[in-house]
């Protein structure tokens, strides 16, 4: 255990760079056809993710051990409503477990997770949930990698890192990063007739500013003649990124939109937009569609979302905890990476509630 206490702390001393280049990630689309007999396994595990609840068909001897450490202190309730929808699904298949959770500030309390991380180590865990993002997780990850437990469930990633090779996390869970922003940015480059310049705001510095962020950027630029004219890293802070949409207000007095990376973002950006009366006259996103977001199309204060479909992220990590307790492991793929629905302000209510019925239908 020592070993592992000094490799830890020299970790967050150290500064591992995790850009996402494409040299370092498998896109999802690209690990199925590297790995074509996870086509199958896949197509099944999202029919049980999809479908009502079948209890677990072994009687466990004792709970399983479970410890989440997730980025949670923010206005997104993402991480709010993956614990509770985890929880309710285990719930429903009969699983007996112990849950110990702690929220931190996303990839900005680095030292804070790495105690919590430990502790999952010392406690004899049976499965670790945790998330890769700032730039000195991919040790400790590393090092998880190569025992046998905790198995690992890497939530928000849905690339798999290919230095890795076949020693994977135990599932990778989330909303693919790249495919909600080509969506986001299809929709700019229709709005604006392919023309104009703009800005982004981006998250910290690590794997979700860059697939959000940078991959939007490369993307826009080869479908359009939009012009990428500043970008700022907020650390998913609503304050920061008022501040940096005010600064960008006064350096540009021509901007198309404002693309930003994450809900306290978004919402930091309208409101200064709000402030000076620009809302609807400089575009702005939000980005996973929850509660907060919701409401704020609905008071037309964002133009668009990319709204996820919660819960079922939530529910295909329990269902994967089911399958491993009844020696069914095999049939876990190693990604999952869950639907999204496009919700852009003037949307009709009763369409909104459905959507939030099917999107949040444990977490409600």
């Amino acid at each position: 255990m020592s070993k592992i206490l000094r490799i830890v702390f020299l970790m967050y001393l150290s500064f591992v760079s995790l850009y996402a280049q494409s040299n370092k990630y498998w896109l999802a689309n690209e690990y199925l056809e590297k790995n074509p007999q996870q086509k199958t396994v896949s197509n099944d595990f999202v029919n049980l993710i999809r479908n009502d609840s079948i209890k677990l068909s072994i009687k466990q001897n004792k709970p399983v051990k479970i410890v989440m450490v997730y980025p949670g202190n923010q206005i997104s309730d993402y991480w709010r409503r993956s614990k509770d929808s985890f929880e309710k699904r285990l719930q429903e298949l009969g699983v007996k477990y112990e849950l110990k959770d702690y929220f931190t500030k996303p990839a900005i309390q680095i030292k804070e997770q790495a105690k919590h991380l430990l502790k999952a180590i010392k406690g004899d865990t049976d499965y670790l949930i945790f998330t890769l993002d700032a730039l000195k997780h991919s040790q400790f990850i590393e090092r998880i990698l190569s025992n046998k437990k905790p198995k690992l469930i890497l939530q928000n990633i849905t690339t798999p890192v290919k230095k890795w090779g076949n020693r994977q996390p135990f599932l990778y869970v989330g909303f693919d990063h790249v495919t909600g922003s080509k969506l986001l940015a299809n929709y700019y480059i229709n709005k604006t007739n392919e023309e104009g310049k703009y800005a982004v705001l981006l998250g910290t510095k690590g794997y979700v500013s860059d697939m959000r962020g940078k991959e939007f950027i490369t993307y826009v630029s080869n479908k359009s003649k939009l012009k990428n004219v500043d970008s700022y890293y907020t650390n998913f802070d609503k304050k920061k990124a008022m501040r940096a949409t005010a600064e960008l207000l006064k350096n540009h007095n021509d901007l198309k939109f404002i693309y930003a990376c994450s809900t306290d973002i978004a919402l930091g950006v309208s409101e200064v937009l709000k402030q000076r009366n620009l809302t609807g006259k400089i575009l702005t996103n939000g980005w996973g569609g929850g509660s907060s977001e919701l409401k704020a199309i609905g008071e037309n204060l964002l133009d668009i979302t990319v709204m996820r479909i919660n819960d079922d992220n939530g529910i295909a990590m329990a269902e994967a905890v089911k399958l491993d307790l009844q020696g069914q492991g095999n049939k876990v793929p190693t990604v999952f990476s869950g639907d999204f629905a496009i919700v852009e302000k003037g949307i009709a209510e009763d369409k909104i509630e459905m959507l939030k019925k099917k999107a949040f239908r444990y977490s409600n």
